[in-house]
């Protein structure tokens, strides 16, 4: 059954969070001129100066319920999800699942143009129907109370979702948490799921591979090593002991939000503050659905289930599959280390602007790819 929805946060969640940002204690400055210790004191005072004394989270809930949102029960979680239908009725539905630290706000910049091209220069062909879930734990989805919600698990609720909307004929989009999500719906292979779409397809390059790569590929592997050597603490954390990081982050918005923006700065294509790619507004709304939530746990555990319960099955993906590379991205494969998983990739786009959050970061750029990759599975 789905069930209407809209948020609806208490005035007394709002005054508690400028309560707690009065109260911050901080700790010391970083001792190095920049970002390598992680995100610097005044930067994260800046942002919490904002958050307290400007930001207005009433109009980030106004956009969210200018959408239709839903809940519904599947595999006993209650999922939240934005059900966008297009003006034009024989438009392709199109499910799109969001990363960490993201949430359903990545694709909201993409919603008119997927919705109604022709008032975005585009046809009305290539008109999408939008099911955007929150991923367990994430906003306004259910927090799962038993362990077991790996990515597959994801991707088998996220397909009864589409069953349940009554969809006959789909197609999935997906980036980080949201990429694996989606190579688990295509290597299930509903037939339903005309095809596929990632931004970050999870691919490594061989032994073999390291010895004939070319420039490009050299400089994607340089990328994995320092991201392995020096950007993936967060990930041994979360995938190891993340109850014992959700006391500090659940009680601190500061907390919260510099474990979360630190990933938006390292992760995006920004000239060195992330605040130069996403408005403040954009990087606060985001940070409020893990604040008003508490999901610092509860998102983390993704990390945890995924690591111990993740069980895709063997062989390559034969759905038909897009790729779109982006530059800042962290995982960049080449096409021929992509197409020993993916045998059946008929679109392949690599981009020269944009990074880990495709769809939040270059909006025009996502929604052409979208456009272009699926037109042929209609």
């Amino acid at each position: 059954m789905l069930k209407p929805f809209r948020v609806a946060v208490p005035q007394e969640q709002l005054d508690d969070l400028k309560r707690r940002l009065s109260a911050t204690r901080w700790p010391d400055r970083e001792t190095v001129p920049d970002w390598e210790q992680g995100a610097p004191l005044a930067f994260v005072q800046d942002i919490c100066n904002y958050w307290r004394d400007e930001y207005d989270w009433r109009r980030c809930e106004v956009m969210l319920n200018s959408h239709d949102q839903f809940t519904t029960e599947i595999d006993g979680l209650e999922i939240h999800f934005l059900y966008v239908r297009s003006p034009h009725a024989d438009a392709l539905p199109l499910l799109l699942t969001h990363g960490w630290p993201g949430s359903v706000l990545e694709f909201v910049k993409c919603i008119d143009p997927l919705t109604d091209p022709a008032h975005h220069g585009g046809d009305a062909k290539d008109a999408f129907h939008l099911v955007i879930p929150s991923l367990p734990g994430v906003g306004f989805s259910e927090h799962p109370q038993e362990t077991g919600w790996a990515a597959d698990r994801v991707a088998a609720a996220w397909i009864e979702l589409m069953v349940r909307l009554g969809h006959t004929r789909w197609v999935a989009q997906g980036g980080d948490w949201g990429s694996m999500v989606t190579e688990a719906i295509g290597r299930i292979a509903p037939p339903q799921c005309a095809g596929i779409h990632v931004n970050m397809p999870i691919v490594f390059p061989t032994r073999e591979d390291a010895a004939s790569a070319t420039p490009a590929e050299l400089a994607a592997m340089m990328t994995l090593k320092e991201y392995n050597e020096t950007g993936n603490g967060y990930m041994q954390q979360q995938s190891s002991r993340p109850q014992t990081l959700a006391y500090g982050l659940t009680d601190s918005p500061a907390g919260q939000a510099a474990w979360i923006l630190e990933k938006f700065m390292a992760w995006s294509d920004n000239d060195g503050d992330p605040r130069s790619t996403f408005t403040i507004d954009e990087l606060l709304d985001n940070v409020m659905l893990y604040w008003l939530n508490a999901c610092a746990g509860s998102s983390a555990r993704l990390y945890w289930d995924t690591s111990r319960f993740y069980q895709p099955a063997a062989g390559s993906i034969a759905t038909s599959t897009g790729i779109s590379i982006f530059p800042k991205e962290l995982f960049r494969p080449s096409r021929r280390w992509a197409e020993r998983r993916f045998t059946n990739i008929g679109f392949w786009n690599e981009h020269d602007r944009g990074g880990h959050f495709a769809a939040f970061e270059q909006p025009q750029l996502f929604v052409r790819d979208m456009r272009d990759c699926f037109r042929p599975m209609r």
